[in-house]
């Protein structure tokens, strides 16, 4: 039975500094749920779920102590999710405490420079699943990737691609590697050289790529605007850039 203690605990995890703290995020919804128990790359540290779908789902349980699983009712869900419409089951799981540096030769990964909004981030992550891309390269003032709104857009992605949070420039300079910064202005992406490994670099939403960042570019892309719109939201062009890269390849 949930204890008061434990939803107080659960509730904490959607703030960024109990996160860090617990070294534990939040995983909402049956979708996301089977991704991340079936990868088996974040621990389960315990499952809050209603009673039909523990019934439906004990394939995916059988690894898990019963000690972890919580039966509970919907209004005990509504007391712990960060939905707005909660999803049947809620889970704790570890965050990744260990991440090797990513190898970047013969690949395509990306590069994030301060991206804020977790929509945004979560989209991109699926982005990278849906192409294959197996690396996102975080600045450190991005949004965190274990936000609950991150983690419930990435629809179970998250558990497919390596998220490493790093000083951009100090990484690019160690790591030697071929970074093309997308730009409202560059060369069209539809007249580049095909990209067959290195770095793509998306900026702010509002702000773009810092200066500092955009210098250690070896060139900058950019996507033909035909109509009138100033720009393109960060995760839409991180899309058209990899589907025309991979296209290519």
């Amino acid at each position: 039975m949930l204890t008061n203690k434990i939803v107080k605990y659960i509730q904490s995890l959607s703030h960024k500094k109990f996160r860090d703290e617990e070294g534990a995020f939040i995983a909402e919804g049956p979708k996301v749920l089977s991704e991340f128990l079936l990868s088996k790359k974040f621990e389960c540290i315990m499952i809050c779920a209603e009673k039909d779908w523990l019934l439906n789902s004990s394939s995916l349980l059988y690894t898990i102590s019963s000690e972890k699983i919580y039966a509970i009712d919907d209004q005990w869900l509504k007391r712990i999710s960060c939905l707005k419409t909660p999803n049947q089951v809620l889970a704790v799981f570890k965050q990744e405490n260990t991440f090797e540096e990513p190898i970047l030769q013969k690949k395509i990964s990306l590069m994030l420079d301060d991206i804020q909004d977790p929509g945004n981030l979560g989209t991109i992550i699926r982005n990278a699943d849906w192409f294959g891309v197996e690396n996102i390269i975080c600045s450190q003032n991005c949004v965190d990737s274990y936000n609950p709104k991150v983690v419930q857009s990435t629809m179970g992605s998250l558990s497919r691609v390596n998220i490493l949070y790093t000083d951009l420039a100090a990484f690019i300079q160690k790591n030697k590697i071929t970074v093309y910064a997308a730009a409202l202005s560059g060369t069209s992406l539809y007249e580049t050289d095909n990209i067959n490994e290195g770095i793509i670099l998306i900026g702010n939403e509002s702000k773009g790529i810092h200066a500092d960042i955009l210098k250690l570019a070896a060139q900058r892309i950019t996507i033909p605007r035909f109509g009138h719109a100033e720009s393109l939201n960060a995760a839409v062009a991180t899309g058209i850039i990899l589907s025309h890269v991979k296209k290519m390849r």
